[in-house]
């Protein structure tokens, strides 16, 4: 089992940047691809970023491209997702995730474990 704990999440103006951070605990992180996903109001959760388990190869959604950067470190057991440039469109509550597949996945239900989330307010 796998615990997953947000933290970083706040209200920031646009243009603003934020650094989510997810610390692990129960099992280590390296065998895991890990993701973000984000769900604004009365919207479908939906992916962000994801990694795979060592780090080499990271895959990010068009809507956030050239803005966030998912990182991890398997040493600290913990992944994050530097954002930057920030806009009132990604005002949501932002969930770590962790797939127990070894191919880079953006689909939710691929997802084995979640995070309680953490707010992220962007104001215009």
């Amino acid at each position: 089992q796998v615990q997953l704990v947000e933290s970083g999440g706040g209200l920031v103006q646009a243009g603003g940047s934020l650094r989510l951070s997810c610390a692990a605990s129960g099992r280590t992180l390296n065998s895991y691809i890990m993701g973000w996903f984000r769900q604004a109001p009365a919207k479908e959760r939906e992916f962000v970023a994801a990694i795979k388990s060592n780090g080499g190869n990271t895959r990010t959604a068009d809507s956030v491209k050239g803005r966030f950067t998912i990182s991890r470190d398997n040493a600290k057991n913990t992944v994050y997702l530097q954002m930057s440039s920030l806009k009132p469109e990604d005002t949501a509550v932002y969930y770590c995730a962790a797939s127990k597949l070894v191919i880079l996945t953006t689909t939710r239900d691929n997802y084995n474990y979640w995070g309680q989330g953490t707010q992220v307010t962007v104001s215009s």
